[in-house]
């Protein structure tokens, strides 16, 4: 059991075949005990929480999207029952209700395990600013993990969860996804409620989503991005649907000049085989003068945005100075040299640069950056806490001041083995159009999920639910039976595990192999086992081409109410087959003629 894939299509797969989530929950935590790494979590439910709320959940329900899938948090969020510290114990407080994000991800199925460690107060990219123990580096607990949400990377790139929550207000969403070899997701500013999330900059703090790959990620962002009346901070984003860019698109990069590594050869080199990548995929690589872009950047840390992290401070600082690490409270304290004039001034300067940025976006689908420009140790961060992290910072302070969305892919390894990557950033809204670049890079990059390197999974077709095409399967295209690859080779999803009405007969054809069903509508019929799977049109309309007489698409009646399109059989077609209705359905069948 613990060997197990979390990724989502796996879990739902699993559970569509009768998979225990409890079995998963232990998994869960046998993992974790595995892991030997106190610095991942700061707290954790205790087993037999998680293995009740893997009951409650009762039968196999598709239609909650995260169904069964265990995820942690960063504990700057809030999840009922346990403690938010913020990586500051004298901080701790005790919530009675959910953050809006964490109800989300429970309504639609998952199962919260634990709080993550962060860089105190969600202040810094490099995962070690924390009284507790530090996270190990998935691949080298020599280098740094990443920050602020240290914990929620490492603990999905180890695969002890399927997904975890982190928050992103200057690159803590992204820099421990590219030190990890995992997904980061940083949505819009608004279209997650940060409702119940303790605030670093509250106008620019976003949730983030990590995950194993680009589709996981999208699924948890669909199930996040919910209207919530109480959140003043929240805005309308129309997300869409992720799809693949054009056979030829503008990919903006920063121009050779702009290029800083710091020194890390093997982290330029990287970079130089995720451009040929990009190139691969399709991308003109347009040089992109990144100055407006860095000089916003600096607004954040060097300018009277660090006032924004005071203010959210100030009422615990005043009376527990103390308790704070000494590097967070150096950098809050930086807000006492800007006055409210600087503040004005800084702003207007901003948009300045925002309107600079936005003319350069519009000649361009997409502009890709390195994650990381380079992987600091703990040892060096030890000897200087600041300037490896304001390093870290290059090429994300930026997008949340300039009101921008990014997601941070897994890309080429570098030469001396660690993870690397391109985050990929466009404006508002674009975050349907970064993910369907960013699943393609990193499936083209050749490179697994996570510490495990797990394969990815085959793409997810993503559109409104008004063009989703419902497909009924009753034979070896059911989920874990042989021709399941061709629904995933195009996109499939998951639906549902549902039975007819009871007034069909299924046969077996003749010929073969491979063994075919065929089912028709009879008035002595009887309720036969099914699967509902999703597919965009253009992924129905070539399967449906390849379907051979006497099998055809017709319309089948479920025992749910619904009458999607699906397998039937001419009657002509099955007048010297089997009757086996009787099994209840063809996986029944076929495990019994396999005996």
């Amino acid at each position: 059991m613990t060997d197990i894939g979390f990724d989502l299509a796996a879990l739902r797969e699993g559970y569509a075949a009768g998979l225990d989530p409890v079995a998963v929950i232990d998994a869960v935590y046998d993992r974790i005990e595995a892991a030997g790494d106190p610095g991942i979590f700061i707290s954790l439910s205790p087993r037999e929480t998680a293995r009740a709320a893997a009951r409650a959940l009762g039968a196999f329900d598709a239609k909650k999207p995260l169904w069964g899938a265990p995820f942690a948090v960063k504990d700057n969020i809030d999840v009922a029952g346990l403690p938010t510290t913020a990586a500051c114990p004298a901080f701790s407080r005790a919530p009675t209700e959910h953050a809006f994000a964490v109800r989300r991800l429970i309504d639609a199925g998952a199962i919260p395990i634990g709080k993550t460690n962060l860089d105190q107060f969600a202040t810094g990219l490099v995962g070690v600013r924390t009284p507790y123990p530090v996270p190990k580096n998935a691949f080298d607990p020599a280098i740094v993990p990443g920050g602020s949400s240290s914990g929620s990377g490492v603990a999905v790139a180890r695969g002890l969860v399927s997904f975890a929550l982190g928050t992103d207000t200057a690159g803590s969403g992204r820099v421990p996804a590219a030190l990890n070899n995992i997904v980061g997701l940083k949505p819009s500013l608004g279209a997650i409620s940060v409702r119940g999330v303790v605030p670093a900059c509250k106008s620019l703090d976003c949730v983030s989503v990590f995950a194993g790959c680009v589709d996981d990620a999208w699924r948890v962002f669909e199930a996040l991005a919910a209207p919530d009346a109480r959140d003043a901070f929240q805005r309308r984003v129309e997300i869409g649907a992720p799809g693949s860019p054009p056979p030829k698109w503008q990919c903006g990069v920063p121009r050779v000049e702009d290029l800083e590594f710091y020194g890390d050869t093997a982290a330029a080199r990287a970079w130089d085989l995720a451009l040929a990548v990009l190139a691969d995929i399709g991308a003109e690589l347009v040089p992109i003068d990144m100055r407006p872009f860095l000089k916003a950047a600096a607004f954040l840390y060097d300018g009277p945005w660090i006032a924004e992290r005071h203010a959210a401070l100030r009422g615990f600082l005043r009376t527990n100075a103390d308790d704070a690490l000494p590097v967070i409270r150096g950098i809050v304290d930086g807000a006492a040299r800007f006055s409210a004039s600087d503040a004005f001034e800084a702003m207007y300067a901003l948009r300045e640069i925002a309107a600079v940025a936005a003319q350069t976006m519009s000649a361009i689908d997409a502009l890709a950056v390195p994650s990381v420009p380079r992987a600091p140790s703990v040892a060096e961060l030890k000897r200087d806490p600041l300037v490896p992290n304001t390093q870290l910072g290059r090429w994300t302070n930026f997008v949340n001041l300039l009101d921008m969305a990014a997601l941070a892919a897994p890309g080429p390894f570098r030469p001396d083995g660690l993870p690397a990557g391109a985050t990929f950033i466009g404006p508002r809204g674009s975050d349907a159009r970064l993910a369907g670049i960013g699943r393609l890079f990193h499936a083209r990059a050749g490179v697994g999920m996570g510490a495990r390197q797990t394969p990815t999974p085959a793409p997810v077709s993503f559109v409104d639910a008004r063009e989703k095409i419902e497909l009924v399967v009753v034979g070896a295209h059911m989920s874990g039976l042989p021709l399941n690859h061709e629904l995933r080779g195009l996109g499939g999803v998951f639906s549902r595990a549902v039975q007819t009405r009871p007034c069909y007969r299924l046969y077996e054809l003749p010929g073969g192999p491979p063994r075919r069903p065929g089912m028709i509508r009879r008035a002595d019929g009887a309720a036969v086992a099914c699967e509902v799977w999703s597919l965009a049109p253009e992924a129905f309309a070539r399967f449906v081409a390849g379907i051979p007489a006497p099998l055809g698409i017709g319309t089948v009646l479920l025992s749910d109410g619904t009458a999607p399109k699906g397998f039937l059989a001419e009657p002509e077609g099955v007048a010297d087959a089997r009757d086996i209705t009787e099994f209840g359905g063809w996986r029944a069948f076929a495990a019994a003629v396999s005996r």
